[in-house]
């Protein structure tokens, strides 16, 4: 295997109520590349998956959101799951978490409603992107140019609409990833 990402450490951010595929494989799929991956949460211990509409697995935090700096991380990872975003939106130390990434050019990967809390973070006016259907208006009102696409990427940011995207969404993530920051990211947050 190629390790195309083997001096890159990514942050997972998610909580309570994440699609479990929606960070399983995105995890799976960077650590097959050599990233180190640390998962973050607001919680401690242990995070709750979900399968569509019931309890999946349990999940190890490996970082508290307290205790994360973004300034170590080189890119951000923001699973989907409907409680997932909706809570980490209500997390003032969550969204300035993003918003780091964001304003640093940093690379992110959101897929499903994970694009939400990029809303809340400054991240979306003038990007490209897609999402589960049902924030297509929540993402236009932002500013963003919202498309039904499987993956889109803009300037480093990748996202795509729900898991059965994740091959195409996780092969841009590495993509992505492995090329670093982008400079244009940080422009269309200010």
């Amino acid at each position: 295997m190629a390790q195309t990402l083997k001096d890159k450490t990514v942050a997972v951010l998610a909580t309570d109520g994440f699609e479990q595929v929606e960070l399983t494989e995105p995890v799976k799929a960077l650590r097959d590349e050599g990233a180190t991956v640390r998962i973050v949460s607001p919680r401690t211990g242990q995070i709750q998956g979900w399968k569509h509409h019931d309890k999946g697995d349990r999940v190890d935090v490996d970082v508290a959101l307290d205790q994360a700096d973004a300034n170590r991380f080189d890119a951000l990872v923001l699973p989907g799951g409907v409680i997932n975003p909706d809570a980490l939106r209500l997390e003032p130390k969550a969204i300035d978490f993003i918003r780091s990434f964001v304003q640093s050019g940093k690379p992110i990967a959101a897929i499903c409603h994970g694009p939400w809390t990029l809303i809340d973070a400054g991240g979306v006016r003038g990007k490209r992107m897609t999402s589960w259907p049902s924030l297509k208006t929540d993402l236009t009102n932002a500013g963003a140019n919202w498309e039904d696409s499987e993956v889109v990427t803009d300037k480093g940011l990748v996202t795509s609409r729900k898991p059965d995207d994740l091959p195409a969404f996780c092969r841009k993530m590495i993509e992505e990833f492995a090329e670093g920051r982008h400079h244009g990211h940080r422009h269309a947050a200010e």
